[in-house]
């Protein structure tokens, strides 16, 4: 069903209908002898099978293809050959084992439009990228993240205090918090405890991309850029009207930082950053600087674009399940109260200790993965994987969903359950879901330090606060009925809810003593 589509844009794809029809004729692959496409959905002439699949939850419907037709599901969309890898072993096979051919990104005509067409996560696979993934593999490998502990504790300890003074502003407070985090590590920027300007402008601009940059919506402008070329006047031209400002905020947003940071260096007022690092290795070497710079300009904004998304919403996450599954919430209180007492706070020497919370942490990327379609992949060249034909160009499309909902693999997956991560013993199995973070050449190169960063925040928030359903005025409880923003991820609307000190006496001065007790 494609509700979602608005009545111009519907109108847009009527008037490009026979485009549309010699488009699908030429480009149907030919198959080679022996061989035979994936099986999938029936599939219009014009449309593909387009119309089939439902907008707002895509990867729900690709779940129920993968149900019907097996883990490997080819579709065309628009004249545009698509497979989607319901399997995590199918993921793996492709995407890592033969990830030479499957490292590409598919060419989208909203990248350019957007401005976006420089971050390292939506770029083609060329000699650039792997400049850019060079340069953050090295700012945020394994062993580059311990080091950065006391700057993830000191932005929790900030949350913290911003959740008790205004408990209801939870969703900025975690946006404030997840890209803090991430302007310190790689700008050496100091943001404000609330509504820093930069770290605002630079999460609008981001909010502002994710939501307008819809699959169905990128899906038919890819496959028709020449629909760029009308006025943005016409009706369904709502990509094209938006476009100039999100162009603009996202220019900024990688701008104004890195001028923060170079300025600092002249003037010797910032401390050892990613981006001090880079530049500084710049400086004594003999390449080319102004493109060495530029590539450390664009992986510094692609470091904090993935960063704060993926951390404030898996934050969102922790807050609902907390409230849906008191159950979880009481023991995990209870478990870190036995390791840590009421005196500190958490901190990264418990988390050995504390393996409950961990697999709080994996079961909340699980649960509602922020990327539920990842980020599509292509074919560099044509490919056969078990009898089946991969055509060149091919769209491949990892639906982390089917993953993780995995119901061999996940039993009941759909109920929140951290024990699944746990062995009998209590420690917390081999099971990192670390297919959430991408596949191949293309997994998140920040995921070690948003994972250290989601579990001080999870584990200082449970040691603080006790989350609750809100009450009416007549003291009724009211239910939560979750819902979630879509768009290329997915993070829970806002939903009423009581965030309260679990220690009744506990104001700001206490909150702060706490803190210093804890560094």
């Amino acid at each position: 069903m494609w509700d979602g589509v608005t009545g111009g844009l519907q109108a847009l794809l009527a008037a490009s209908i026979i485009g549309l029809a010699l488009r699908s004729y030429f480009a149907k692959p030919k198959l080679p002898h022996g061989v035979r496409l994936p099986p999938g959905p029936p599939s219009l002439p014009l449309l593909g099978s387009a119309l089939a699949v439902d907008v707002s939850e895509p990867w729900v419907t690709y779940k129920a293809w993968g149900s019907q037709y097996g883990d490997v599901v080819y579709t065309q969309l628009f004249g545009q050959d698509n497979i989607v890898i319901n399997s995590e072993e199918v993921a793996r096979d492709l995407l890592e084992h033969r990830s030479h051919n499957y490292s590409d990104r598919p060419k989208l005509a909203t990248n350019e439009l957007f401005g976006v067409d420089w971050t390292t996560a939506l770029m083609r696979y060329s000699s650039r990228w792997r400049l850019q993934r060079k340069i953050i593999h090295q700012s945020f490998r394994q062993e580059a993240i311990p080091p950065l502990a006391p700057i993830q504790a000191g932005k929790t300890h900030e949350l913290l205090l911003n959740m008790l003074e205004y408990p209801q502003e939870y969703p900025k407070h975690f946006e404030a918090h997840s890209g803090s985090v991430i302007m310190s590590v790689v700008y050496s920027y100091e943001a404000s405890r609330r509504h820093d300007e930069m770290i605002e402008r630079a999460t609008s601009a981001l909010e502002l991309s994710m939501k307008e940059m819809r699959p169905e919506v990128v899906a038919i402008f890819s496959a028709f850029p020449s629909l760029l070329r009308l006025p943005s006047w016409m009706p369904g031209m709502r990509l094209k009207r938006v476009s100039p400002l999100v162009k603009r905020l996202m220019s900024e947003s990688m701008e104004t930082p890195f001028a923060y940071t170079q300025h600092g260096m002249a003037a010797g007022s910032v401390s050892a950053c990613m981006v001090t690092d880079h530049l500084l290795k710049l400086d004594e070497s003999d390449g080319d600087s102004t493109s060495m710079k530029e590539a450390v300009k664009e992986s510094a904004a692609t470091a904090f674009g993935a960063g704060t998304e993926t951390t404030a919403a898996a934050l969102m996450n922790f807050i609902l399940v907390m409230i849906l599954y008191p159950q979880v919430q009481e023991k995990a209180r209870d478990l870190i109260e036995s390791v840590v007492g009421t005196k500190r706070l958490p901190t990264f020497e418990d988390r050995s200790s504390l393996p409950y919370i961990g697999a709080i942490v994996r079961e909340c990327l699980r649960w509602r993965p922020v990327f539920p379609l990842a980020i599509m992949h292509a074919s560099v060249e044509s490919d056969v994987y078990k009898g089946y034909y991969i055509p060149q160009g091919t769209t491949i499309t990892p639906n982390l969903w089917a993953m993780c909902h995995n119901e061999e693999k996940y039993p009941n997956a759909s109920e929140f359950n951290p024990d699944r991560f746990l062995n009998p013993d209590g420690t917390l199995t081999e099971d990192t879901v670390s297919m959430v973070w991408g596949f191949g050449r293309r997994i998140c190169p920040g995921r070690h330090l948003a994972e250290a960063s989601l579990w001080s925040a999870v584990a200082c928030l449970l040691s603080v606060f006790k989350f609750s359903k809100a009450k009416d005025e007549s003291g009724r409880e009211i239910e939560i009925n979750p819902r979630w923003h879509g768009g290329l991820t997915i993070r829970p609307v806002q939903f009423p809810c009581s965030i309260t000190p679990r220690d009744a006496e506990m104001d700001l001065a206490a909150l702060q003593h706490l803190i210093k007790v804890s560094v």
